[in-house]
């Protein structure tokens, strides 16, 4: 395994942003997107991370960015640290695998969800009023049921706390009629393509998460894509509707944290390393079925 990079410190470079998981720099006309070892869950950053995390999600969300090219352009200028700009070259060990280089777009301040199952959240507001963000479902789904078709259930972005589902009415308030239109198509085929792709290596593809911006008046995919971070993967063989479903994503270390009643407030405490390593293993696994690459 290799070494846990917490925090992202690069002198002279100037920062942008900073996520729960990833460090943004601003490289004038572009921006240099780093992915950590963070690992966060219930909104907070635990104080331990996963080794290689970052890099797994960057290489998972580099196969995806390149499979769906033709369905959407993306924000990717570079990902090969020997072709970054020589003001990065002192810094290369600590980008390799990890970064990419993209295009300064636009944030449309929508998070595009789309679910093919019912689970997590969605689970839940079908229990109360049988819809999802205004959309009635069939009656008569259990928890992990396959939907009959993917749905689109935006969220707000939140700067702080949680995301809050909202309508596709209040996305085109948002941002308009035709924007709304295009994320919600290019979001429900994007997954369409992807799931399809997955289930044929043995991953279901439960529900995901895309980020969509303007780029020289045309709209692209940003940030990260079907990572165990912003997706929830479940191995297709253990696959039985009516149950929680065994995960490739985070929700190992979710169900860690239930199990020992913490109270979701920070300090948030610290992984043991059986979780660490088992949490590693199956972001790992997830990679290795998706690209069919057993290294990073």
């Amino acid at each position: 395994m290799g070494d846990i990079l917490l925090d992202i410190d690069l002198p002279g470079i100037k920062p942008f942003k900073k996520g729960k998981v990833r460090n943004v720099f601003d490289l004038g006309d572009s921006l240099l997107l780093v992915a950590s070892d963070r690992i966060s869950a219930f909104d907070s950053v635990m104080p331990n991370g996963i080794p290689d995390k970052g890099a797994i999600l960057t290489q998972i969300s580099l196969f995806w960015f390149d499979f769906t090219k033709n369905i959407i352009m993306n924000h990717i200028i570079q990902s090969d640290v020997e072709k970054y700009p020589p003001q990065l070259k002192p810094f290369k060990d600590k980008l390799a695998k990890r970064s990419i280089i993209g295009k300064k777009a636009e944030l449309i301040p929508v998070e595009c969800v789309v679910r093919g199952y019912l689970s997590g959240s969605g689970w839940k507001e079908y229990q109360k009023s049988q819809s999802i963000c205004g959309l009635k479902l069939p009656a008569g789904l259990s928890e992990s049921s396959k939907l009959p078709e993917p749905i689109f259930t935006p969220t707000t972005k939140a700067e702080q706390g949680h995301d809050l589902n909202i309508t596709f009415e209040q996305v085109v308030e948002l941002v308009g009629a035709q924007t709304a239109r295009t994320i919600k198509d290019k979001t429900i085929a994007l997954y369409k393509a992807c799931a399809d792709h997955a289930d044929k290596k043995g991953i279901i593809i439960a529900d995901t998460k895309f980020e969509f911006g303007f780029y020289n008046g045309e709209i692209i995919i940003i940030d990260e894509m079907l990572t165990p971070d912003s997706s929830r993967f479940w191995p297709k063989d253990l696959y039985k509707a009516g149950q929680g479903q065994p995960s490739y994503d985070k929700q190992f270390v979710r169900d860690y944290l239930e199990s020992i009643k913490w109270n979701k407030e920070p300090p948030a405490p610290e992984l043991p390393e059986e979780v660490v390593k088992k949490t590693r293993e199956k972001y790992m696994e997830a990679y290795t079925k998706l690209t069919g690459r057993s290294k990073l």
